[in-house]
């Protein structure tokens, strides 16, 4: 039986293998859209939704 380790630099190396630098580039300006389209957009339901986010990834916004 073979021990096999599965830490977080195991799983980003792997995600450096399996991911182009182009895919990875649009996953990134995605989310950078989205999150720019929100803050912009401000409409309260989407403001509230990504207040909470912040607050939930541990960003003190206030």
């Amino acid at each position: 039986m073979t021990s096999q380790s599965d830490t977080v630099a195991d799983r980003i190396e792997t995600a450096r293998a399996e991911i182009a630098p182009t895919t990875a580039l649009a996953i990134f300006g995605f989310g950078a859209a989205i999150t720019f389209t929100l803050l912009l957009f401000q409409e309260p339901l989407a403001h509230e939704s990504l207040h909470n986010f912040r607050h939930a990834a541990g960003i003190v916004c206030h």
